[in-house]
């Protein structure tokens, strides 16, 4: 199994996309985690620098950390601040540490990394932390002797790095537009639904737009439970039928040769239904890729990260779409088409080719350079190749979802008032008269978020 899954060329993944959010939910296990509740936010925006792994919240979280943890930590927070390439402070001299992992000697090893950058720096690790709000005492006070949990370091060097972005003006800055009428405005933001750390933390300008926001619009909440209800009645045979009916003599044959590779008995697969055994198998060949798992590149998704921010502040979700008609979509994919998918999905599974892996994920690795630059037209350029030949798959995920989505986009500008915040697939703005050119036909006029 991981001989394929790090071979394989993901044939599927530029028709896909819109699933990878939802089925890595539903699959996920319900592990419980062990995250104070104040510290929910800030931890949902570290996970996402790469600096330590989620693994971490169901193992000692709020246990004092270890050496090797705080180093790794710490070394990762280095390389991140580093990589905005600031000028250094000549002037710099490193404060004195001791190693004893408690709060305030984890401050000195903060500040020994973020001061080489500014000369304005207080000779002080502690009031000069404090000022930038990333050591937070409680009623207890600083406890700058007493022993650091896990959760604590990360915190502070989660909330480092956050600040030291903003400060810098720096981060991703996505693929955005704006279109308003006279009271309302709409941010668009064309989402990639898989992501990795590069595209962390986002621009401030990016972020500052969606805390103003006083809604999110998505094509679906994938983070609606009873969506897990319904794609398990959808993606199911039941009336009998049974895979071997539905697909070619050949199409079937490889999928036994994938399910015996897999070390899955094919009685398993025999109640599901082509379309989602693909999607699922497509998933699976995105593991190991740029160094991270399937579920930690749906969790790095554009419209996941979102998703979360929207319901830790509490803000209201608007599906343009739904999880269900999405689900309805993918279930109305003619026998053919279905069967030709999951085919190109296991031939990627048995005949994998170093080459096309390769250009794969140069152009995966094209889609999130060009998203955390900023630029539209090279996204669409690398977007454009991914998709390939026109098939029954591509016009069922843009032409008519488009047309639809941007009249419901139009309704809103006519009958609310006020901001709003929208994600959606980026390739939505970006094929063959798509939202954009929807909406400018209506007469909205649709300008780049950055100016």
């Amino acid at each position: 199994m991981k001989r394929m899954k790090k071979h394989a060329l993901a044939t599927a993944l530029g028709t896909t996309l819109i699933l990878t959010s939802v089925v890595p939910a539903i699959q996920a296990e319900q592990a419980v985690s062990d995250i104070s509740n104040w510290a929910i936010e800030t931890l949902h925006e570290g996970e996402k620098y790469g600096i330590f792994p989620m693994e971490w919240y169901y193992d000692g979280f709020q246990s004092t950390i270890t050496k090797e943890r705080l180093n790794s930590l710490l070394d990762l927070t280095e390389q991140k601040i580093a990589e905005l390439n600031l000028p250094k402070n000549e002037k710099f001299k490193p404060v004195t540490v001791k190693g004893n992992n408690t709060r305030g000697d984890i401050v000195n090893r903060l500040y020994n990394i973020i001061a080489q950058y500014d000369a304005n720096a207080s000779k002080d690790p502690v009031a000069y932390l404090q000022a930038r709000q990333v050591l937070q005492g409680s009623e207890k006070g600083l406890l700058l002797d007493q022993k650091a949990t896990t959760q604590q370091a990360v915190l502070f060097a989660s909330r480092l790095i956050k600040d030291t972005y903003a400060q810098a003006e720096q981060g991703a800055k996505g693929v955005a537009w704006v279109v308003e009428d006279e009271d309302t405005k709409i941010y668009l933001l064309g989402s990639i639904h898989i992501g990795i750390p590069d595209l962390y933390p986002m621009h401030p300008q990016l972020t500052t737009a969606f805390n103003e926001s006083q809604g999110l619009f998505v094509e679906a909440n994938v983070l609606d439970p009873k969506g897990a209800e319904y794609y398990l009645e959808k993606a199911m045979f039941t009336d009998g039928t049974t895979i071997q009916d539905v697909l070619s003599e050949e199409t079937y044959q490889k999928l036994e040769k994938v399910a015996k590779e897999l070390e899955v008995p094919i009685e398993e697969l025999h109640s599901q239904k082509p379309w989602s055994i693909s999607n699922e198998l497509s998933l699976l060949l995105t593991d190991d890729t740029f160094g991270l798992s399937t579920q930690e590149m749906s969790m790095h998704g554009i419209d996941m990260h979102f998703l979360l921010s929207a319901m830790l502040q509490q803000k209201p979700i608007y599906e343009l779409e739904g999880v269900n008609a999405q689900f309805d979509m993918f279930d109305s994919i003619s026998a053919e088409a279905q069967d030709q998918s999951l085919e190109e999905v296991l031939d990627s599974l048995l005949n994998p080719s170093d080459e096309k892996i390769d250009e794969s994920n140069a152009l995966l690795k094209e889609w999130f350079t060009s998203w955390e630059i900023g630029d539209a037209e090279r996204f669409a350029k690398s977007f454009n190749a991914m998709e390939g030949e026109p098939s029954e798959m591509n016009t069922m995920l843009f032409g008519k979802r488009d047309e639809e989505m941007a009249k419901k986009i139009a309704t809103v500008l006519e009958e609310d008032e006020g901001t709003y915040f929208l994600v959606v697939g980026a390739g939505h703005f970006l094929v063959d008269k798509n939202i954009r050119y929807h909406l400018e036909e209506k007469g909205y006029k649709v300008v780049p978020f950055y100016q």
